[in-house]
């Protein structure tokens, strides 16, 4: 419950910048009040209207203090300089208003005006001592608050822009990934409906019973990809759900067998082989295996010109191997610049993995071998 208060705060800070700067203000007013209403000795000058009314006109400017920091810096220096010349009222314990300043100055003003600013208190800090107590103790004091405000101003500064940064690096991974997801779900469903789009009228000469196949997989191949294509919409519409997690899960490899009776559906014969001991994997490690698998067999079906192809999963101790061979052209028969090799190369790398692809065994067809990592104990320890 604190951390939605916390996250909603940062929220509207971000969203309303001169509602939070007119907070800052009234809370050092509310500072600056005390020594007004505190009991005062009797040796002591009064706290008058006068005097109250003038040191908030000391706090006034920090309500334009992002958007004119300098010019804020100035009137707050006047304002002080009006309060020690015309009243004779309490005094305060810290030079709030300066260390605001400094704060801000320090955070949203460039190098220049953080110079300016620097030589400016160089002059007026030592002036107000001089005026009011011409103590070296409070000229050590002053510049020393001021030196901490800005010190810890710098730090804020440093620390948003390490935030800036994170977030264009995780909106960009964010971009290459749903780039990924869409290239997969919309080049593996045009080229198997294109497949069959080919071989229907061809179909509907020779064996009217064949068209209608092709016709029907071609509709469930659409309606799937529609599905999909709803589904990463609605999260980047809507997000994910309140708890965090997806709203649908991610294939995996309990759907690797109907991807590929669907591309049986193409005329691609596909023949399945697992080698070692076989076990359930991961969630993300499961759904890189089927977009694998996905994208490598759709390039088989958009460029080899294959009769068959073979997908074998070896599961090692500490990793999972996907290798998908085909009987087609070869090298020269895939688009070996394209997106679809890039992203199983990324899906791969993203686990801590690799993958390869090139010319399949003894140079005929071609292959594409990734390699994920998913430990055995890891595994079992995520199943509990």
């Amino acid at each position: 419950m604190v951390r939605g208060w916390w996250q909603r705060g940062r929220v509207l800070a971000a969203s309303r910048p001169l509602l939070v700067d007119i907070g800052v203000a009234l809370l050092v007013q509310a500072a600056m009040t005390m020594p007004f209403v505190v009991p005062r000795a009797a040796g002591l000058p009064p706290a008058t209207w006068a005097a109250y009314g003038l040191s908030t006109l000391t706090v006034v400017p920090l309500v334009w203090r992002r958007r004119a920091p300098l010019a804020v810096l100035f009137a707050v220096l006047a304002a002080n300089a009006l309060y020690r010349l015309t009243v004779d009222g309490p005094g305060q314990p810290l030079p709030y208003t300066g260390l605001v300043v400094a704060y801000t100055i320090a955070v949203v003003s460039p190098a220049r005006t953080r110079a300016a600013a620097a030589l400016v208190l160089a002059v007026a800090v030592p002036a107000g001592v001089w005026f009011n107590t011409r103590s070296l103790r409070e000229l050590t004091f002053s510049f020393f608050v001021l030196a901490a405000a800005y010190a810890f101003g710098r730090l804020t500064d440093t620390r948003q822009r390490a935030h800036r940064v994170e977030a264009e690096r995780a909106a960009a991974r964010e971009r290459a990934r749903i780039a990924r997801e869409m290239h997969d779900v919309l080049s593996h469903a045009v080229s198997l409906m294109i497949v069959q789009a080919e071989a229907g009228p061809v179909a509907v000469r020779a064996a009217p019973e064949r068209a209608e196949a092709a016709f029907d997989a071609i509709s469930a191949t659409g309606r799937e990809a529609m599905a999909q294509l709803r589904h990463m919409l609605g999260v980047l519409r809507d997000g994910d759900d309140p708890d965090g997690s997806p709203r649908s899960p991610q294939p995996g490899l309990a759907d690797l067998p109907a991807l590929l009776d669907r591309v049986r559906g193409s005329g691609l014969d596909v023949v399945h082989e697992t080698a070692g001991a076989v076990r359930p994997l991961p969630g993300p490690v499961g759904a890189t295996v089927h977009r694998v698998v996905q994208e490598a067999l759709t390039n088989t079906v958009r460029h080899a010109r294959a009769h068959t192809a073979t997908v074998r999963l070896v599961y090692g101790a500490s990793d999972v191997e996907v290798r998908v061979t085909d009987d087609g052209r070869g090298p020269r028969g895939h688009a070996a610049g394209g997106h679809g090799l890039t992203g199983i190369r990324e899906r791969a790398a993203a686990h801590g993995g690799s993958a390869v692809a090139g010319p399949g065994p003894d140079g005929r067809g071609f292959e594409v071998r990734a390699r994920i990592p998913a430990p055995a104990a890891a595994v079992a320890e995520a199943g509990r």
